[in-house]
Formats: structure tokens, C-alpha cells, sequence
């Protein structure tokens, strides 16, 4: 969380600085409308650097994976500059049009216009002259961005119609890049700021027109058959066995991948709850019935079905070099850990003469299934890890407190935690006040790809 957040406040940091340099008589602007033009500015190349970097990360890119924690973090900066680009192009629509509104109720007087010297550049006089066009394209393409980024805030918004209606924003942004090209302060675009925006727009666009070719992760694709279903109906849960051909590279224990079985529905992130072996070609997603798409998996599905499979994608791997380590699945979030223990599990086979590694392993549920929990038992056996199951109703809800009686030297552990977001912060900020150095040893997936 802190590396988005540094990337998230360096990048409106970094714009704003270079727009600053560019501008440095903003701040003795002679009289309110010529503030006012240059707030109209700022606000607008600010909303469209963050909606720019959105587009990229959108790409699903390999590049920065490391650097921020996994896609699962990408994805939460994703949200946050959609969020930030939205208020922001909020503010710049009111600058644009509020001192409109003012003049005519007569709350403030028009402007003087003054005469303009004759442009000589061929380019910023076809610019002048789209002014008009791109003014109204870039309202049109704002109201369309309020709309659709509002509906991909709504979580109960079905996933369906949120895969087909996030994707118009594709569009939204190709035309706002037009309106930005158009309208930006001519003699910028030889700055630094400007050449930093023209990048911005490049990739931007690039990154747009791969979404709208439907492109997006082409490179990490292959096709793969269902060879198993089974559904256990005490937890709601549905296990997927999918066989995958040589073009899969083959992933670590914690990491996730993009399952597509109705092209309608669009890809659909799960952890992998197996390990790899170039001799068993096979990948185990386990998916919860938790919203509209998991719900009637246990219907469209069957053996032998083709399922287009995206990835590996994810930094959740267990790598930290600590010895002694806690691990936390709440709910669905135990599937990242069952495809750990089956690497150890494989591990414990081909060196038995290795020691056995210092794990506690804690699962809390809300639903019961004996099949279930039997399986999860043994995964545990086999990997020699000790096994902690906490079902809500009969044993109460997991803490700090219980953890640490559980398990007397957790100073010296590192915690991996998978599960509801507020129930991982809780727990981060209980440990963080016992004296847990968190932001080296508490690792947390955040599984919210939405938006």
C-alpha cells in the first residue's frame, strides 16, 4: 500500500511541478478570469495525466508488477487515479463553466476581450480553429466519464454489464485526448510539462485502442479444457481443474490468474489453488458464489469446456526469506495458501531431508463443509503445517490476541494474510501496535480487481 500510494501522490506531484515550471506567472495572474484560465489548464492536465496512467495500467502491464506489489495493487492504484481523474475533471468543468454561469447572473462582469496578434504557426492556427469542436466534444466525453466511471463505482452493478460498459471509456478517453491536444496552451507543448503530456497521451491512446481490440493480456493467453468440476455446497464453493498446453509458463503458489469462459462475460480474476509441475499441466481455481457471475458458474460450466486462461499475474508468493512464517485465509482467501501447501507438500517428497518449514496456518469461516475442511486438513498434514480452523458461530471471531497465544514466537514471523479488506487492515494495525514491523512482514493480497 505505501508504494501506490507514493506512485499515486508522485504522479500529481510530478505534473504539477512541470506544469508550475511552465507557468510560473500563474500566481500574478492580473484579474480573476485570467486565474480562472489558468486553473482551467492545470485541473485539465492534471485529470488527464491520471486518467492516462489509468489506460496504461488497464494494459495489465508485466513492467511494474514488482515495483508495486503484484497486479492486485495495480489494479487499486487503477481505482484510485479513476476516482482522482473524475474529481478532477469535475473541478475543471466547473472552472470552465462556472464563471459562464456567473456573468450571466450577473454576479460577475465579462470579460474584456483584447485583440489577439495573428498566428503565424500553420499548426496552432488549425487548433484555433477546432477550439469550438473540441469544447464540445470534451463536454460530451465528460459527462459520458461521469457516468460510466459512476457506474464502475457501484459494486452491485452487475459484472457483466460492467465489463461491456468500462470498456466505452476507451472511447470517452480517445475523445477527451482530442480536447486536450486541441485546447492545451499551445507554447507548452515545447516544455518539458508538454512533452511529459504528450507522452502521457501516446501511451494513453495506445493503451486505449488495445482495450477497444479487446488485446488486453493477448500475450499471456492460452486456451485450456476443464477436466473437473466439484461443487461443495456447504461453503458455496465451486473447484475448476483446467488442463493448459505448453504455451502456460507456469506459476508460483500464491499467484493469480484471468479465467474467460463466456467471451459475453469478460475475464474473471481467481487465485490458482494448485502448485506446478511441468509433468501435471494443470491449474485449480476455486470460485465462491458470491456475486451475479460466480453464481451461475456451477451451470454454464462443464467438462470439456475451452476456458481462455490469462496470467500468472501477482508478488503473493510467499518469498520473504523468514523462516517462521503466519499465514491468514478468511473465507475464499484460503485458496492461495491450499496451492502453498501443495508446493510443500511436492517440496516435503523430493527432499524429505529437508526440515520442515515453521508455518501456522489460520482459517476462519462463516460456512462449513466437512469435504471441504477434510481436504484442507490434509493439504496441512502433507505439507506439515499446523492448522488452525475458527468457524464464526462456534468459535468466535479471529484476532491478535488469539494468534499470538497460538503461536509464541510470532515476533519473529512474517504474516500473509488473504481475505476481506477491513478484516486485514484490523489485523495490520493490531500487530503494528504490538510492534510488528508491518511494512516489512505483513503482506496482504488485495483481491478487489473491480474498477
Amino acid at each position: 500500500m505505501r508504494t501506490i500510494k507514493q506512485a499515486f501522490w508522485g504522479l500529481f506531484l510530478l505534473l504539477s511541478l512541470l506544469w508550475l515550471a511552465a507557468e510560473p506567472t500563474v500566481f500574478g495572474s492580473a484579474g480573476f478570469f485570467a486565474l480562472r484560465g489558468a486553473l482551467v489548464q492545470y485541473s485539465g492536465v492534471v485529470a488527464m495525466g491520471a486518467m492516462s496512467v489509468a489506460m496504461i495500467l488497464a494494459l495489465r502491464p508485466r513492467w511494474p508488477e514488482r515495483w508495486l506489489g503484484g497486479l492486485d495493487k495495480m489494479y487499486r492504484l487503477h481505482r484510485w487515479l479513476g476516482i482522482a481523474a473524475l474529481v478532477l475533471s469535475v473541478i475543471h468543468w466547473l472552472w470552465s463553466q462556472g464563471p459562464k454561469w456567473a456573468v450571466g447572473w450577473g454576479w460577475l462582469d465579462r470579460p474584456v476581450r483584447r485583440a489577439r496578434a495573428p498566428l503565424d504557426n500553420p499548426v496552432e492556427l488549425a487548433f484555433s480553429g477546432l477550439r469550438g469542436t473540441a469544447e464540445s466534444i470534451g463536454e460530451w466525453a465528460f459527462y459520458a466519464a461521469v457516468l460510466l466511471i459512476g457506474l464502475a463505482l457501484i459494486r452491485r452493478f452487475p459484472y457483466h454489464l460492467f465489463f461491456k460498459t468500462h470498456r466505452l471509456l476507451a472511447f470517452v478517453y480517445a475523445a477527451l485526448v482530442f480536447h486536450a491536444v486541441v485546447l492545451l496552451d499551445f507554447r507548452d507543448w515545447t516544455s518539458p510539462h508538454g512533452v511529459v503530456t504528450a507522452l502521457l497521451l501516446a501511451l494513453g491512446t495506445y493503451a486505449a485502442v488495445i482495450v477497444l481490440l479487446r488485446r488486453v493480456g493477448a500475450g499471456r493467453q492460452v486456451l485450456g479444457t476443464i477436466a473437473s468440476l466439484k461443487h461443495y455446497p456447504g461453503v458455496r464453493v465451486l473447484e475448476v481443474e483446467i488442463e493448459v498446453p505448453r504455451g502456460w509458463p507456469g506459476h508460483k503458489p500464491g499467484q493469480f490468474a484471468f479465467a474467460t469462459s463466456d467471451a459475453r462475460e469478460g475475464a474473471h480474476p481467481y487465485t490458482i489453488a494448485s502448485a506446478w509441475h511441468e509433468d501435471d499441466r494443470r491449474i485449480t481455481f476455486i470460485a465462491k458464489e458470491l456475486g451475479d457471475h460466480t453464481s451461475r458458474l456451477r451451470e454454464k460450466l462443464h467438462v470439456g469446456q475451452d476456458v481462455k486462461v490469462e496470467g500468472p499475474y501477482g508478488c503473493f508468493d510467499f518469498d520473504d526469506g523468514r523462516p517462521r512464517q503466519i499465514w491468514i485465509g478468511a473465507g475464499i482467501g484460503i485458496t492461495p495458501f491450499i496451492a502453498r501447501m501443495k508446493h510443500l507438500a511436492r517440496e516435503r517428497s523430493a527432499h524429505p531431508d529437508q526440515p520442515p518449514p515453521e508455518v501456522d496456518l489460520f482459517h476462519t469461516t462463516a460456512d462449513v463443509d466437512e469435504t471441504a475442511l477434510a481436504k484442507l486438513r490434509a493439504d496441512a498434514d502433507a505439507a506439515n503445517i499446523r492448522l488452525h480452523i475458527l468457524v464464526d458461530v462456534r468459535d468466535g471471531r479471529l484476532t491478535g490476541d488469539r494468534i499470538r497465544t497460538a503461536v509464541p514466537e510470532w515476533r519473529a514471523a512474517s504474516i500473509w494474510f488473504c481475505g476481506p479488506a477491513r478484516f486485514g487492515e484490523a489485523l495490520r494495525a493490531d500487530f503494528a501496535a504490538r510492534g510488528t514491523p508491518v511494512r516489512e512482514r505483513f503482506h496482504q493480497e488485495l483481491f478487489a480487481m473491480r474498477g
